[in-house]
């Protein structure tokens, strides 16, 4: 086939790396280049998220700004993927009939065969089934771009909390056995990659058996990634409170590469509010949990989630969110307005608060975690941190790029052959989203 594709990603990091690895296909199937011009590609694909409310109506506002290439050029593959496919299946085909394919995370391994098959003259191909696992044996080893790489280890959830509509999308928890998912690590390592992210809707909940049959846990999986010494950090996202147990905890104590940072979603202060989200969690116990992390490694950064305006929340309700915030001194967190998902329990609750309330809240809220955010940067500068060096800076010309252990960026001088490497970098300013630096004395 060959020519160029265009693939357009959004929400999570599964759907960065579910689209890295649609590249992967579509170049090792039908020895296809990637483009950024979608004027140019012959394949177009939008790899969608169905959290929000704006992100689902993002893809079908692209999908009519595409639809005019397809009238100039009939053959033109126009595909959807990801979690909004999954949701919406033959009704994206029903509102936009010029889509020729449409495929679920679970099946995108089957990609280049709906495409050969539509192009042979088929239907519009529509495949939004959950075969489990499968698409992890069927998909090339990934291509590397830099020092860091995602690594899926799991599918899906089985928490149904009552506003999301992951587990209706991509099905319940599913994990990847763990000799798979070290052979993945193995031959990253061999290519160059010094850290790795794994990931998953609920990483934490990721089991494998380990030699003689035992069950492994992610505290489990993560030491075993310490016998690849190429490997020098190592991450985890994103985590649910219910399952982060002792083990989990103590491998902050008891693995020196585990990055410390951790990210874990709280979503509200008030014990109502978490009970009519269906989190299985109370403040108290998710307080318990970054005690013991800070606990085990002192100075780690703790970022979260919150959703702002679940129906029913009051301004008692959303003031205990604010005392939170407050006590526990979060770092680089994000806050939402909630956003009611079709066939999700939330969608059918009473809902009184006015938007702009909730708007207020939100800004408040934001503020807070600002605030913090900019007091924990400010606090790291004169110290030295140890980067892992990406590549050159998108904000300043010349200069280098990566990232510190809490996963903030750092910009400073330095010469390009220190990419992919670390170095330990003296933290010379705080700005909002990033932080200035200078090569230490001997990096």
């Amino acid at each position: 086939m060959a020519g160029k594709f265009y693939i357009r990603s959004f929400g999570c990091q599964m759907n960065d790396y579910d689209s890295a690895r649609i590249a992967d296909l579509l170049r090792e199937a039908h020895g296809m280049e990637r483009t950024e011009r979608p004027e140019e590609a012959d394949v177009i694909v939008f790899n969608t998220c169905s959290v929000r409310e704006k992100a689902q109506e993002r893809v079908f506002h692209d999908l009519g700004r595409v639809r005019r290439l397809k009238r100039e050029r009939p053959g033109l593959v126009i595909g959807v993927g990801g979690c909004v496919a999954s949701q919406e299946g033959e009704a994206i085909v029903a509102r936009a009939p010029y889509v020729d394919v449409v495929f679920g995370p679970q099946t995108l391994h089957r990609l280049p065969s709906m495409i050969e098959r539509r192009r042979a003259g088929a239907c519009p191909q529509v495949d939004v089934s959950f075969p489990e696992i499968e698409k992890f044996d069927r998909l090339p080893a990934p291509r590397t771009a830099g020092a860091s790489a995602l690594v899926s280890i799991m599918e899906g959830c089985s928490k149904y909390c009552s506003f999301c509509i992951v587990p209706y999308t991509r099905g319940e928890e599913v994990s990847r056995p763990l000799g798979d998912v070290l052979d993945e690590v193995r031959g990253l390592a061999g290519r160059g990659v010094r850290e790795v992210t794994l990931i998953g809707q609920n990483v934490n909940a990721w089991r494998g058996e380990a030699d003689g049959g035992a069950s492994a846990d992610l505290a489990a999986l993560i030491e075993a990634i310490t016998v690849f010494p190429e490997i020098e950090r190592i991450r985890f996202t994103t985590s649910h409170p219910r399952e982060f147990g002792p083990r989990l905890v103590d491998a902050f104590a008891r693995v020196p590469r585990l990055a410390g940072h951790v990210h874990l979603p709280v979503q509200c202060g008030s014990d109502r509010i978490l009970a009519a989200m269906k989190r299985g969690y109370t403040v108290l116990e998710y307080k318990a949990i970054v005690r013991r992390l800070r606990e085990a490694r002192p100075g780690i950064a703790v970022s979260s989630d919150f959703i702002v305006g679940f129906p029913g929340e009051t301004e008692e309700d959303f003031a205990r969110t604010l005392r939170l915030v407050e006590e526990l001194g979060f770092d680089a967190s994000f806050s939402f307005l909630y956003s009611p998902r079709p066939g999700t329990p939330a969608a059918q609750l009473r809902d009184d608060t006015p938007q702009q309330a909730k708007r207020e809240r939100l800004a408040r809220l934001q503020h807070a975690l600002d605030t913090q955010a900019a007091a924990i940067a400010h606090g790291m500068v004169g110290g030295i941190e140890r980067v892992l060096v990406e590549g050159p800076s998108r904000r300043h010309a010349g200069e280098l790029a990566g990232r510190a252990e809490n996963n903030r960026v750092v910009n400073f001088a330095g010469d390009a052959s220190l990419a992919g490497r670390f170095v330990d970098v003296r933290v010379t300013g705080a700005a909002p989203h990033s932080l200035r630096g200078e090569l230490a004395a001997g990096s």
